[in-house]
C-alpha cells in the first residue's frame, strides 16, 4: 500500500478543510495503473523553524497562506526546489499574483484586457534615497490627462491587491483625485471600465477543472454567486474557459480563479491572478461539493500517477503563437488550450477520473445529503454571522445545498 500525506497550509479558514479532510479520507484506496493501492491522508502543516536539509512529509501540499505570511512562503520553495513536493500553488510565481505581471503576460498573449495604466505612489516610500532619486530621474504627470486619453469611467484598484480592498469607481475628475489621494502609499492601476456589460463570470479552475460562475460583485457575499446555468453561449463559455486554463498553464496556477466581463462577443478578462481564491461555503453554497470534490481529484491524480511539479515557466511557447500576424485571436485562443490541456494533462486526468475515481460522486452525494455535512454549515455559519442571523442563514444555505442534491440526484441515470 503506497500511504500518501497531503498538507494544508491554512490561515482563517475552517469550512472547505473539514470538507476536504472528510472526502479524502472516504474516498478511500485508489488504484494505479499498475493494480497498486494508494492510501490518503490530510494533515494541517505547522509553521516553526526548519532545517533546510530537513526531508518533508508531504507529498502534496495545498497552499492557502504564503501569500501574505514568508515564513511558510519560504518553506514552500525550499520544498520545491530540494524534495520535489507538489504544490498548489507555485512559489515562484507570486509576485504574478501582484496583478501586474499577470496584465502584461495576458497582453501580450492579446487577451482584451481592458486599458491599464499604472501610476506613481501618491505618497513616497519610507526610503532614505526617495528624495534624491525623486528629485533626479522623477518625470512630474498629468492624472487628468492620462484619465482623459483613457475616458472615464474607470476604475482604480491596487496593483497587488485582492478581495476588492482598494478598488474605487472613477467616474470623474473629483473622483479620480479623492481615490488617488487615498492611495496614500499604495502602487495603483488605472483600468477602463467595460460599460454595459453582459455578464460578470467568475471561474474557479481546480487543476484540469474549471467551473463557470454568474457572478453580482454588487450583492453581498452570499447572493454573489447565482444558481444559473446556460447564461453563456457554448462558444463563449469556451472561452472563458480557455482564458482561465491559460492563465493557470502559464504561470504553474492549478488553484485560481478569474473574473472576466462578457460583452457581447467579446470577453475582457479583468482579474486572474489569487493566491487564495474564495472556496467557502458560505459563498460557493450551490458550487461548494464540486469545489470539494474537484480539489479531491486533482489531489489523488496528482499523486496517484506521480505527475511532476513544473517549476519552469515556458513563456516562449506562448509568445511565439503571440507574435504571428497569420493567426486570428480565435486561432490563437486554440493553440493557447492545446499548451494548457498539455501542461494539465486534460484527457489523462479525465481518463483517471472516470476509470479510478468514478466512485467519489457517489460518496460526495451521501456527504452532501447527510448530517456531518449539515453540521459542517451550522457550524460555518455560526462562526460567520451573529446569533441574531443563525436561523436565517442556515435556512439560506440548507435551501441552497438541497437544490445541489436535488440536481444532482435527477442527473443521475435511472436504475
Amino acid at each position: 500500500m503506497n500511504k500518501h500525506l497531503v498538507g494544508l497550509l491554512l490561515g482563517t479558514e475552517e469550512d472547505w478543510p473539514a470538507a476536504f479532510e472528510t472526502l479524502a479520507r472516504r474516498v478511500g484506496p485508489v488504484s494505479d495503473s499498475a493494480g497498486e493501492e494508494h492510501s490518503f491522508d490530510v494533515e494541517r502543516i505547522t509553521i516553526e523553524p526548519f532545517d533546510l536539509r530537513a526531508k518533508p512529509r508531504y507529498d502534496l501540499v495545498i497552499d492557502r497562506l504564503a501569500y501574505w505570511y514568508y515564513v511558510p512562503r519560504e518553506w514552500l520553495k525550499k520544498v520545491a526546489l530540494m524534495d520535489d513536493v507538489y504544490l498548489l500553488n507555485s512559489p515562484f510565481t507570486f509576485q504574478s499574483m501582484e496583478k501586474h505581471a499577470a496584465y502584461c503576460a495576458m497582453m501580450r498573449l492579446g487577451l482584451k484586457v481592458p486599458d491599464t495604466v499604472l501610476v506613481p505612489y501618491k505618497n513616497p516610500p519610507d526610503h532614505t534615497k526617495w528624495a534624491y532619486t525623486a528629485a533626479r530621474y522623477n518625470k512630474s504627470f498629468d492624472l487628468d490627462a492620462i484619465a482623459e486619453r483613457m475616458g472615464y469611467p474607470m476604475f482604480m484598484k491596487p496593483y497587488d491587491g485582492g478581495a476588492w480592498v482598494g478598488v474605487t469607481r472613477i467616474g470623474n475628475q473629483d473622483d479620480l483625485h479623492t481615490a488617488y489621494d487615498q492611495s496614500g502609499q499604495r502602487l495603483m492601476h488605472l483600468q477602463k471600465s467595460v460599460e454595459g456589460y453582459d455578464v460578470f463570470a467568475r471561474s474557479l479552475s481546480i487543476g484540469a477543472e474549471t467551473m463557470v460562475m454568474k457572478f453580482r460583485p454588487e450583492l453581498p457575499m452570499h447572493e454573489r454567486y447565482a444558481v444559473e446555468h446556460g447564461f453563456l453561449s457554448p462558444d463563449t463559455g469556451h472561452e472563458v474557459v480557455t482564458i482561465s486554463r491559460l492563465v493557470n498553464a502559464f504561470f504553474r496556477w492549478e488553484f485560481n480563479s478569474c473574473e472576466t466581463l462578457v460583452h457581447g462577443t467579446d470577453v475582457h478578462p479583468i482579474d486572474y491572478a489569487n493566491a487564495c481564491p474564495d472556496v467557502s461555503l458560505t459563498s460557493l453554497h450551490y458550487y461548494f461539493p464540486w469545489a470539494m470534490a474537484a480539489l479531491v481529484r486533482w489531489t489523488v491524480f496528482c499523486a496517484v500517477t506521480g505527475r511532476r511539479p513544473r517549476l519552469d515557466l515556458d513563456m516562449g511557447n506562448y509568445f511565439a503563437i503571440a507574435d504571428r500576424d497569420d493567426m486570428s485571436y480565435d486561432d490563437k485562443l486554440a493553440a493557447y488550450r492545446v499548451l494548457a490541456d498539455s501542461y494539465f494533462e486534460t484527457d489523462r486526468y479525465w481518463d483517471f477520473a472516470a476509470s479510478r475515481l468514478g466512485h467519489l460522486d457517489e460518496v460526495l452525494l451521501e456527504w452532501v445529503a447527510g448530517p456531518d455535512f449539515d453540521k459542517l454549515l451550522v457550524d460555518t455559519v455560526h462562526a460567520t454571522y451573529p446569533a441574531e442571523e443563525h436561523e436565517r442563514f442556515i435556512a439560506h444555505f440548507r435551501g441552497l445545498v438541497g437544490l445541489w442534491v436535488t440536481d444532482t440526484k435527477a442527473a443521475q441515470p435511472a436504475g
